[in-house]
């Protein structure tokens, strides 16, 4: 919950009026009320004493505060995640590798996506190959087109998932004994 919103449920819980609040702290009325608008973040100072006049611990105003930094992480992290999925749709494990390499220390969870990817992406080479030999012997291209569609659909698809924060589909014939993680 916003902090502005948590300030203007708890005052009236207390049965308070913005002027009664001012009255009891050193804020204007019209700083109160765009705070409780959410036109501005009150400052450290100000929050304590809201605090203090509302009779609730400080703390409970920091602790809804999502840490910048923290957020700039998770979409980093979202980033490389979103990245390593989408390497799957090209059939080739390099790119894949590469990725969690430079970033196996940095990204928490990469490695369970890695796995992932990579166990799909051999699958999709059995696939390619069964195709490759449907192709020599009988000459029809069908089922090597098919295994690229799905590849790309399912590529895509993963990599949407963990874009949004949903869990993936994880489709392989090798179980991390995981069914997907979500990212961040």
């Amino acid at each position: 919950m916003e902090t502005g919103k948590l300030i203007k449920e708890l005052r009236l819980k207390k049965g308070m009026t913005q002027e009664e609040l001012t009255d009891k702290t050193e804020v204007s009325a019209r700083t109160i009320q765009r705070i409780e608008n959410g036109e501005v973040d009150p400052r450290a100072y100000t929050l304590q004493m809201i605090a203090r006049a509302l009779e609730v611990d400080y703390s409970l105003f920091t602790e809804h505060k999502p840490d910048e930094e923290q957020e700039i992480q998770q979409a980093n992290a979202r980033t490389w995640l979103r990245l390593l999925h989408f390497s799957g749709i090209i059939p080739l494990i390099f790119p894949t590798v590469l990725i969690w390499h430079q970033k196996k220390d940095k990204v928490k969870g990469i490695s369970v996506h890695y796995r992932d990817v990579i166990s799909f992406q051999l699958m999709v080479w059995v696939g390619i190959l069964a195709g490759l030999w449907i192709y020599w012997r009988a000459h029809v291209p069908i089922p090597l087109i098919m295994v690229f569609l799905v590849n790309a659909v399912i590529s895509i698809v993963n990599t949407v998932r963990v874009v949004s924060g949903e869990p993936y589909r994880h489709v392989s014939f090798f179980r991390s004994g995981k069914k997907g993680e979500k990212a961040g």
